[in-house]
């Protein structure tokens, strides 16, 4: 496949429009890759030409980010690669401090990642969850001075309530810090809720969409359906879980399963690939998390980009997975929209208003001959 760079957010940060997630990189969780096969991984994406790499201090217990530094170093990629790592879980039970998104811990976390890449500057340092307590102001700026510092170039939040994201980016605006330049959230035809809030707020306010879980899980891969017995996949194990992001086994998405099935079978192409495709083509996206397990995973989930997906079987995969407008929502679409316009086609700009800016094509040469 061809892969296309974008800028991250309002950064100048260019990224792959798929990124590989490393939460899969080594098995002491129980599940995940051993090394060679998160090194096999690695190198495919490479040679598609993937430059964007995310993992966490919390991911394995600091397996990825020190597997993830070592494949990097190996290959001389610092330059090429762009790693995002995250802060805020706690992994030294009974030290509060060791967790959340307090100075204190941000600066424990920046310094241990570092050491664990073998870097002296993560690319991208992002919150890994709202901790409920921290002041946005106290998370900003202290960001904001790891940024001064050389030790981060951009941030980001993830798993944040809207306001909190809003609130945050209004703070680094009205003070002249780093501003968020992403916001990495789960996003997936199973889960939709980021359309509502952070959508608008990414595009309006220049922070691009990082989607964590594009195949919710594993749901959407094709291994799983309804009335098979066994277990079939990392999904199984978590039937019984409290964790909210497992909580996937119900009716609205087992018949959003069987329309995936339908759309990818007269696609000629693998489900995983047109859930991707789907993901990576709605609006306000900037990249996809690809999180595999085997070898054979990442390389179909590489080619995701590499057709379209009609409109009509499009709106098919929208009908089926859509949800209820909440509100206030429900009173921003036409209905009460037009009330405000007094029945007048209204928009923003024309289209072709402002052009998409997409360098391509060979370098000119600059030699003689």
């Amino acid at each position: 496949m061809t892969m296309t760079y974008y800028t991250l957010g309002n950064s100048g940060l260019r990224v792959s429009r798929l990124a590989l997630g490393t939460m899969t990189f080594g098995k002491e969780w129980g599940w995940g890759a051993d090394r060679n096969t998160a090194r096999a991984m690695f190198d495919a994406y490479v040679e598609a030409g993937g430059n964007f790499f995310d993992t966490a201090d919390l991911y394995t217990g600091g397996t990825a980010e020190a597997w993830l530094g070592e494949f990097i170093a190996e290959q001389g990629l610092r330059d090429t690669a762009v790693i995002a790592s995250k802060f805020t879980m706690n992994m030294q039970p009974g030290n509060p401090n060791a967790g959340g998104n307090g100075r204190k811990n941000i600066m424990r976390a920046v310094d241990a990642s570092l050491k664990r890449l073998g870097t002296d500057y993560i690319d991208l340092y992002l919150m890994h969850v709202w901790d409920r307590l921290t002041p946005a102001e106290e998370v900003m700026r202290t960001l904001d001075d790891l940024v001064r510092m050389g030790k981060v170039r951009h941030v980001g939040l993830s798993d944040v309530p809207a306001w909190y994201a809003g609130r945050a980016q209004a703070i680094a605006e009205l003070r002249g810090y780093e501003p968020v330049s992403a916001l990495q959230l789960e996003y997936s035809l199973a889960e939709r809720a980021i359309e509502n809030e952070f959508v608008p707020f990414g595009t309006r306010h220049g922070a691009g969409i990082m989607v964590w879980s594009p195949l919710a899980s594993g749901l959407l891969s094709g291994k799983y359906r309804p009335a098979q017995a066994g277990n079939v996949g990392r999904l199984d194990g978590f039937r019984n879980s409290t964790h909210p992001g497992f909580q996937k086994f119900t009716e609205r998405n087992w018949a959003i399963v069987t329309e995936l099935e339908k759309v990818a079978s007269e696609l000629g192409r693998s489900m995983p690939q047109v859930a991707l495709n789907w993901v990576a083509t709605q609006p306000g996206i900037a990249t996809v998390i690809l999180g595999a397990t085997t070898l054979a995973q990442i390389q179909d989930n590489l080619g995701a980009l590499d057709f379209e997906i009609p409109a009509a079987l499009r709106d098919r995969l929208d009908s089926v997975s859509r949800t209820p407008t909440p509100f206030p929502y429900s009173y921003f679409g036409p209905q009460i929209q037009a009330r405000v316009t007094g029945g007048a086609a209204t928009g923003d700009k024309p289209s072709g208003y402002a052009l998409p800016v997409l360098v391509e094509g060979e370098p000119a040469s600059v030699s003689a001959g």
